[in-house]
């Protein structure tokens, strides 16, 4: 288990590395264009060899790569989701020119068309950017927090698109977070192994890649996506103790994605948690 964080990829992804080491990361996630918008920057092949060679001064064995945040496959308007399809295989192109391990991305809203739809959508846009891509980054859907009728908050949906998919590389990227706010309670160890009993049977444990460990402000079930510093939230420090120590996740490695103001600690803290067992 390697424990990283989200970093700054500002002024160049050759960047990521650096600003990963000097927090303490064992691994790293990044973006390799805005989250927010616009034309994404061509990663040439100097910026490439430099990316790789910071990450092999700075002892990184693996990182990977967060799709944007304006993603939606479930949109009713055909340009949106035809965009979310090419984005998605750019980003996995991308991703693989820097030799990231994953690429993670949220399918959706459902808000526009309604749930049956809105999965018909993501299964068909999603099986479309995998199609003929033979890069060696592995993508992964990430479970969501059920705030505004996003697409993939349950184990039972994300089910539905895998098996709707049919593609042996696509994975699940776990959030604590996103995973709490749905509902899947982790406070206590007794509690983390019924919550991964309910996984695998439902979804598989085998198809979760890597895991988002974050805090919530938010409690049990309510909906919302706000990260909080590790311990200082309403999942608490036992709970992340529990998922750190927990055999069947040993070989997952964990990414904070809290505020830039304490992820040093909180990357500190899980690997303090973890090597004492």
């Amino acid at each position: 288990m390697r424990i990283g964080a989200h970093v700054s990829a500002a002024g160049g992804v050759q960047n990521a590395p650096a600003n990963a080491a000097a927090l303490g990361c064992e691994t790293f996630q990044f973006f390799t264009r805005s989250p927010q918008g616009g034309k994404a920057p061509k990663i040439t092949s100097e910026i490439r060899e430099a990316f790789l060679e910071a990450a092999r001064t700075n002892n990184f064995e693996s990182w990977v790569v967060h799709a944007p945040y304006y993603i939606n496959f479930a949109s009713e308007r055909e340009l949106i989701r035809a965009a979310s399809t090419r984005i998605i295989r750019e980003e996995l192109e991308r991703a693989s020119q820097l030799e990231a391990k994953f690429m993670m991305f949220h399918p959706g809203s459902a808000r526009e068309v309604g749930l049956e739809q809105a999965m018909l959508y993501c299964i068909f846009g999603i099986e479309n950017a995998l199609k003929g891509y033979t890069g060696s980054t592995v993508p992964l859907i990430e479970i969501s927090a059920g705030a505004g009728e996003v697409i993939g908050d349950t184990f039972e949906e994300l089910d539905e698109l895998l098996k709707g998919i049919e593609d042996s590389r696509l994975g699940i990227c776990l959030d604590t977070a996103h995973m709490f706010a749905s509902g899947y309670d982790m406070r206590k160890p007794e509690v983390l192994n019924k919550t991964l009993d309910e996984l695998d049977e439902k979804l598989g444990l085998k198809k979760v890649r890597m895991i988002h460990c974050n805090d919530s402000k938010i409690g049990l079930g309510g909906k919302r996506d706000m990260h909080e510093h590790i311990g200082k939230g309403k999942i608490g420090s036992l709970g992340f103790k529990s998922l750190v120590t927990n055999p069947r996740l040993k070989q997952l490695d964990l990414y904070c994605e809290t505020k830039p103001d304490g992820v040093k600690k909180d990357v500190a803290l899980l690997k303090k948690m973890r090597d004492k067992g």
